[in-house]
């Protein structure tokens, strides 16, 4: 499934499309702890979590993420949302709990 395509399902709300709308999701990552998330985060992966800060983004950027999906109502400040949009990093959100918003792309992944 492309980014696109998950956007497309209308599930999540869309805050930064991003640059690369055709990428593929390849796993879903759930992580709240950006040192770990820097290290374990696999490239392509739908990253869900409730960090909405400017270094989110940088993990996001620096993990290869396809996109961060921001769980339980969590929001990108204003310099966050400045901050995806420069550096075209997809951000959606979410008022679902993290396991409910990953349950659903990895079950769509495995269809």
């Amino acid at each position: 499934m492309t980014v696109k395509e998950l956007m497309d399902k209308g599930w999540f709300k869309v805050i930064n499309e991003g640059d690369d709308t055709e990428r593929d999701i390849e796993k879903v990552f759930c992580c709240d702890l950006l040192s770990i998330a820097m290290g374990k985060a696999p490239a392509g992966c739908a990253w869900v979590t409730v960090m909405g800060n400017i270094n989110t983004l940088a993990v996001a950027t620096l993990a290869d993420a396809a996109v961060v999906i921001l769980a339980e109502n969590a929001a990108l400040d204003e310099n966050a949302t400045a901050k995806a949009e420069q550096q075209g990093v997809c951000v959606l959100a979410t008022d679902m709990p993290i396991f409910d918003a990953a349950l659903m792309i990895h079950e769509a992944l495995n269809a």
